[in-house]
């Protein structure tokens, strides 16, 4: 979907009480702080005036517009790395941001409405803004589930954490940039074949790895809902959230039932968030005996902008091994892997 726009238990009761608290007051903390330092690329010198200024909503998308995109383009995203995304309420620096973008590029799937409702009133009218998730799948393919059900009509929108989908994202993003810059066609077109072999060879990977997990142990429980169509992809039972619609933590009567299910099911790992930091995953592990890991992303990058690292292959490559491997299987498929940006300079292009 494209829019142009005319203007621009008692102790557990205790536990979980305090961690929501103090995760409140540590998470506005937190954030005020990320928005100040949100990734804008610099656009200082006269070549970097003359690119392309587009702006996404999650670091995901923006590294894949910049697989893409190249060296055409300025990316920034809007939501800074490590922030809730579906309650982030955007800055009044994001205003000026969305005023000067060539193209917006949001995951949509009601994922970022308020950047949506801003970049209705603030983009240009020859500004186009993308919803990737709307135009990837169809109303046949939402997802609803433990975190997202369909009852409050928001389907789970997490598509990029599936390789197949991101390749998708990766084809309606060539073709935005080559509407509004018809002389980089050639070259979005190449990066574009670049981007979507190395995924491709990625998800190869990726299935072969997970294959290697024990049959018994192809089930998955995390903290936040965002790997059901990782999942469905690689033949993952998704068998439930622990976080509950409203982001909040789980009641304590919710509590109770996890860890009867996970122990039921003799789970050997769940797996928490880096953005969802909780408590209530340590209170879990410890009461069925299980392996606790926090360090599943779905929206957050590794390392720092601009290193190696720092990039879509890479987050989803950490979170497969990290998978894999604490379900029993091996992730030694994954070496040498290349997991940097797939693009190539301009001055590299021979179109």
């Amino acid at each position: 979907m494209q829019f142009r726009f005319g203007i621009r238990m008692p102790y557990v009761v205790l536990v979980i009480t305090t961690i929501a608290i103090a995760a409140s007051a540590c998470g506005n903390e937190l954030v005020n702080q990320r928005v100040q330092g949100a990734n804008v690329e610099s656009t200082n010198s006269h070549e970097d005036s003359k690119k392309l200024r587009v702006i996404t909503s999650i670091s995901p998308i923006r590294s894949i517009a910049k697989s893409i995109g190249g060296d055409r383009i300025i990316v920034s995203e809007i939501i800074p790395e490590g922030i809730n995304a579906h309650t982030f309420e955007p800055p009044p620096s994001a205003t000026r941001n969305l005023s000067e973008s060539d193209l917006v590029l949001v995951n949509g799937l009601n994922l970022e409405l308020p950047i949506i409702e801003l970049a209705k009133s603030n983009v240009s009218l020859d500004t186009p803004m993308v919803l990737l998730g709307e135009r990837t799948i169809g109303p046949d393919e939402y997802v609803y589930d433990f975190s997202f059900p369909r009852v409050l009509g928001n389907p789970n929108p997490h598509l990029w954490t599936a390789p197949n989908l991101a390749s998708k994202y990766g084809s309606l993003i060539a073709n935005a940039l080559s509407e509004i810059d018809p002389k980089g066609s050639a070259y979005y077109k190449v990066n574009l074949a670049k981007f979507q072999t190395r995924v491709a060879e990625m998800d190869r990977l990726f299935s072969i790895s997970i294959q290697t997990i024990p049959e018994k142990n192809r089930r998955l429980l995390t903290y936040h809902d965002s790997f059901p169509f990782f999942g469905n992809r690689y033949g993952l039972e998704i068998i439930g959230a622990i976080q509950p619609s409203n982001f909040s933590d789980p009641s304590p009567s919710n509590l109770a039932k996890l860890i009867k299910q996970i122990r039921d099911l003799e789970l050997p790992a769940i797996f928490g968030s880096v953005v969802f930091e909780s408590e209530v995953l340590s209170i879990i592990a410890d009461a069925v005996g299980t392996v606790e890991i926090h360090t599943l992303s779905d929206d957050d990058l590794p390392g720092e902008r601009g290193d190696l690292r720092n990039t879509y292959f890479a987050m989803m490559t950490d979170n497969v091994r990290t998978i894999v491997n604490a379900l029993g299987g091996t992730a030694k498929p994954l070496d040498g892997f290349d997991i940097s940006q797939s693009w190539i300079p301009e001055s590299e292009f021979n179109g």
